[in-house]
């Protein structure tokens, strides 16, 4: 490395930039498009100049669970005086209060007449929104104080909107706090000394600084939802160190064979950099497919992680050999005792060599068994659900707005997030006419003959010059009963009454129909989301290893590890094993976005293993051994970073698991088996048998395809003396 301090220097260069731009660079994000009705709906509120007023509900009802009938409680009557009394000292705070008290407010009273719903919208102009929902806050906890006889809690659109955002940040922090000291960990018994264990660590938090400047840069034209942030954050952190530790070991065991300094970078430049560029360039185009499915939420989530894997990359071949050239056999400085010398001596592996000679020797029985046991794994996922977590099943109920949902939506089903109806005229007309009028009196008709799929109490309001209707639906709010609910809506419902009132036009928004919308496009693109990554990783393979049996093969093997996984994730999180354990409870599906959007990232980051494995499988075999040879050598050779690599990244995703939301635990459970998968049944088992049962058809290439670019063999270095066997 001959120009070091160029690499080193320009790296961190590129990362104080993008921090300081972004600090400078301020202005509005941009926002995320959503699908379908749920689009048109919020594309007509953003042509308006005045916000959505903001709809929030109070409940108030006994704290024992008794009592008798709503107006005749002392307490419960006096209570709602009470707030009204409340909102009364903050002038224009709210508008469009309705209570239980009020004549002709049946619907704020629940069914079994022991709760009541105060409903409101909390009033503008825009400016003074924040202000007037605080003070709306604090008014709600002054008198649930007063009477501690009665429950007094709110749960609307802006207080659920603050505790998902609340979560999601201290996920975000705990999730900073513990991935790095954990990897920290793992690194430290991988390489036993203190420098070498730092570097990779130091790169990936670079990379992760560097990653969310660009993104606050790029925000402003590409959305990237709070919610990703967590995923971009360990998936960034699990990939540096992967390939940090495919270039780092590398060069260790070349120096540990004797090699200088100069020769062993060298070496380790040529293999395992290829490598890492190889897998970076295709975790990064696995994750484009993502792009096909149309839908915006995916736009930022991809660039983010693109990003931050891009990064990795781009520092794994450039600073880190930089930094190695520097500190030359000082890398090894700072020894663990009794650890220190054992880790920088290690080469192979016996227990993966042993493992490996075994299944080459009986291939057919070795995968034949770990292809049942996939197989029996993935059986569950057969009957997988798709279906998002409402927010009363998403985050836990120590939350208190949550736990204010949860009773409100037990009281009056719908109401903390009800579905919104826009309307708006068409070519620049009125929604504000007679007609629209009595069609909204005749929704409220139909709502009362929908047999309770369609439930009240029923809010209107306007926004300039659209009228927006907020219908509860029954049901938990993405469940099958809230989605036959927005069917009887949308397809009955609606066509009666607005529907036949000319010059206007409208569309369903909401939890629900956003729900129903993601669904419905996510389903109709996922075929074409997924034959792009499979043909994707086809043609990489092809022209990486020249072989057309490798490529098919590993695209099997991933497939294979991805089911299981899916299995797991559906026994898990849709029937409810180890709920009590992992601290959440069942709802009865899988979140939509995840099979898909896991298959993309598995299938990129799960080809880092192949990638490694297969590339030293081939540099024995040119090296002169026969297939069945080079399939010990090459698994034994890669046992230790590939174990280590699996570890830090299992370690990583299992942090997932310890977050709030169920979302982020569904994720954290699906990835860590993959990998676990990946790492151990796919590598020590159906990968060395597949290739062992091809033989020398492995690496074969049809006379038609030989013309693909690349070259069928390249120099290889000499092989490597063993050193101190690793188990």
């Amino acid at each position: 490395m001959r120009h070091r301090a160029l690499a080193i220097g320009g790296w961190l260069a590129l990362v104080v930039v993008a921090l300081l731009a972004s600090a400078a660079l301020s202005g509005s994000s941009a926002r995320t498009p959503d699908p379908g009705e749920s689009g048109a709906v919020k594309k007509a509120l953003s042509s308006q100049k005045s916000y959505e007023p903001v709809l929030e509900n109070v409940l108030v009802q006994p704290r024992d669970g008794g009592g008798g009938k709503f107006m005749d409680d002392p307490a419960l009557v006096k209570a709602t005086k009470d707030l009204v009394a409340e909102f009364d000292k903050s002038p224009g705070a709210v508008t469009g209060l309705r209570t239980p008290l009020d004549p002709g407010s049946e619907q704020q009273i629940s069914k079994d007449g022991r709760s009541g719903l105060v409903t409101f919208f909390v009033a503008g102009p825009n400016e003074e929104m924040g202000a007037h929902f605080n003070a709306v806050v604090e008014a709600v906890d002054r008198v649930a104080d007063r009477n501690g006889d009665v429950r007094v809690v709110q749960a609307g659109d802006t207080s659920l909107s603050r505790a998902v955002d609340d979560a999601v940040k201290k996920d975000f922090a705990s999730a900073e706090r513990t991935a790095l000291p954990i990897t920290l960990v793992i690194l430290l018994i991988v390489f036993g000394a203190l420098v070498a264990a730092a570097i990779p660590l130091l790169l990936a938090a670079t990379t992760v600084v560097g990653t969310f400047s660009l993104i606050a840069i790029l925000e402003r034209w590409v959305a990237v939802n709070s919610a990703a942030t967590s995923m971009i954050l360990l998936i960034g952190i699990a990939v540096s160190i992967d390939y940090s530790l495919f270039y780092l070991r590398r060069e260790r065991e070349e120096r540990a064979a004797g090699r200088s300094v100069s020769e062993s970078l060298h070496i380790a430049s040529r293999t395992s950099g290829h490598v890492v560029i190889v897998s970076g360039v295709t975790v990064i185009l696995c994750l484009c497919g993502l792009l096909l499915s149309g839908l915006g939420v995916f736009r930022g989530l991809t660039l983010g992680t693109a990003l931050v894997v891009g990064l990795a990359m781009i520092a794994s071949v450039t600073v880190l050999p930089a930094l190695l050239a520097s500190l030359g056999h000082r890398v090894d400085k700072g020894r663990v005792p009794w650890l220190g010398k054992r880790r920088t001596t290690s080469t192979e592996s016996r227990t993966w060599q042993r493992l490996a000679r075994a299944v080459v020797k009986r291939p057919a029985v070795w995968g034949g068994a770990a292809v049942v046991a996939l197989l029996v794994m993935a059986a569950p996922a057969a009957g997988m659900h798709l279906q998002d977590a409402a927010v009363v099943n998403s985050l836990p109920r120590s939350a208190p707005t949550v736990d204010a949902a949860v009773r409100m939506q037990e009281a009056f089903p719908g109401a903390p997030t009800p579905t919104r109806i826009a309307v708006w005229g068409v070519d620049g007309g009125s929604s504000d006419t007679p007609q629209v009028k009595a069609a909204v009196d005749e929704l409220h008709q139909q709502i009362e003959d929908s047999g309770g799929r369609l439930a009240g109490p029923v809010s209107t309001v306007r926004i300039d010059d659209v009228l927006m209707v907020r219908v509860p639906l029954a049901g938990s709010g993405t469940d099958e009963v809230s989605n036959a609910a927005l069917r009887t809506l949308r397809e009955d419902a609606l066509p009666a009454t607005l529907g036949k009132v000319e010059g206007i036009d409208y569309a369903v928004g909401g939890r629900t129909a956003f729900a129903e919308d993601f669904k419905e496009q996510l389903t109709s693109r996922a075929a074409l989301v997924v034959g792009f990554v499979l043909v994707l990783a086809f043609v990489l393979l092809l022209v990486v290893f020249r072989s057309l049996a490798i490529p098919l093969v590993s695209i099997a093997l991933n497939l294979l590890s991805i089911g299981a996984a899916y299995g797991v994730l559906t026994w898990v999180f849709q029937d409810g094993a180890f709920s009590s354990l992992l601290g959440f409870t069942s709802y009865g599906g899988v979140a939509g976005w995840l099979p898909l959007f896991m298959f993309v990232v598995l299938f990129g980051l799960s080809m880092d293993y192949h990638i490694f494995i297969l590339s030293r499988i081939r540099e024995r075999r040119l090296a002169g051994a026969t297939t069945r040879e080079a399939v010990v050598d090459g698994i034994a050779a890669s046992a230790g970073v590939v174990t280590s690599a699996a570890v830090i990244m299992t370690a990583v995703f299992t942090i997932f698991i310890t977050l709030s939301a169920i979302e982020n635990k569904m994720m954290g459970v699906g990835m860590a088996v993959a990998i676990l998968i990946d790492a151990t049944i796919v590598r020590g088992v159906l990968l060395p048998a597949a290739v062992a049962v091809l033989g020398e058809r492995a690496w074969t290439l049809p006379g038609v395809l030989k013309r693909l670019p690349g070259r069928s063999e390249q120099p290889q270095p000499a092989p490597v003396a063993a050193g101190v066997p690793a188990d």
